[in-house]
């Protein structure tokens, strides 16, 4: 099985700064991505704001990070999804449409700009799930 399940903490113009605070608390390598980065679309002034950034731990911890841009609902306590990752199309494509089944598609599961294939939505109990299906290397 290649697949990672993580924490990822969504914030209105804080994530580079809580990634850093995390990373004195926790060590290891902080890489972020701004929506710039990506030619994501954001409101004037936002795209240098943190579209992903991911903490990896000596421990063995994982935390993804990202701005929640003005455009997009922010609801300070509901700041938090869950992250599939990994290498298995067919098995994380399968995650997907289960979680999908009575949620809501936010983004739909397709080749997204970095080269992976994404996808985005809430399930029937209100949760929030980003899979990642990584690209060919």
């Amino acid at each position: 099985m290649s697949t990672v399940l993580n924490p990822y903490i969504n914030f209105r113009g804080q994530a580079k700064e809580a990634g850093e605070f995390y990373q004195s608390v926790f060590g290891g390598e902080l890489i972020g991505n701004t929506f710039d980065e990506f030619q994501m679309p954001t409101e004037p002034g936002e795209g240098g704001l943190i579209m992903h950034s991911q903490l990896t731990t000596p421990g063995g911890l994982t935390l993804m990070i990202s701005d929640v841009p003005t455009g997009m609902e922010y609801n300070p306590g509901n700041n938090i999804s869950v992250s599939l990752s990994g290498e298995d199309d067919a098995e994380l494509r399968g995650y997907f449409d289960k979680l999908a089944e009575g949620g809501t598609v936010g983004v739909p599961l397709e080749k997204a700009p970095w080269g992976d294939s994404f996808g985005q939505l809430v399930d029937k109990f209100g949760i929030g799930w980003l899979v990642n299906v990584a690209g060919q290397k």
